[in-house]
C-alpha cells in the first residue's frame, strides 16, 4: 500500500504549468513544510515535501493555494529519475496528490482569530463571550 498524508504549510505559491496538446492539464508543484512531531534541542524543524497535483486539482492550487497557507493532503509517494545538463542522474521522489484541502480558515491564515475579527472579547480558553439574549435571534 502506498498512502500519504500530510498537513503543513505552503513554502511558497504554487507553480502551475499546462500541458501540451489538444487536452491542456493543469501541473501543479509545491513545497509543503511539515513539523517534525519531536524537537530537537529544543528547536522545532521540518521537513519540506515536494508535491505535485495534476488537472482539476492543479487548478484548484493555482487558484487557492498561496504562500503561507495550512493544508492538509493526501496522495501517493512516486519515485524517478532523470539524467541533468551535466550528465549526472537525479534522483527525485513527490508526493502525488489525490486529494487536498484548506486546514484552517481564512482568518487564522491571516493572523486574527475569530474573535478579534468580529470584535468579540475571546476568554484565555479561547471561547468568545456570547451575549444576554442572543438566543431569540439564532434561526434554529
Amino acid at each position: 500500500m502506498n498512502k500519504v498524508i500530510l498537513m503543513g504549510r505552503l513554502t511558497k505559491d504554487p507553480e502551475v504549468r499546462y500541458s501540451q496538446g489538444e487536452n491542456q492539464t493543469a501541473v501543479a508543484r509545491y513545497t509543503l513544510a511539515v513539523d517534525r512531531r519531536f524537537k530537537k534541542d529544543n528547536q522545532q524543524s521540518a521537513d519540506f515535501i515536494s508535491c505535485v497535483a495534476f488537472g482539476k486539482a492543479g487548478e484548484f492550487a493555482e487558484k487557492y493555494f498561496r504562500k503561507g497557507l495550512k493544508i492538509a493532503v493526501t496522495g501517493h509517494i512516486q519515485t524517478g529519475s532523470y539524467t541533468n545538463k551535466d550528465g549526472q542522474k537525479v534522483y527525485t521522489t513527490d508526493v502525488v496528490i489525490e486529494d487536498q484541502e484548506f486546514a484552517e480558515g481564512k482568518k487564522d491564515s491571516q493572523g486574527g482569530g475569530q474573535g478579534a475579527a468580529s470584535g468579540q472579547q475571546v476568554d484565555e480558553d479561547g471561547f468568545m463571550n456570547i451575549p444576554e439574549g442572543v438566543e431569540e435571534t439564532l434561526p434554529f
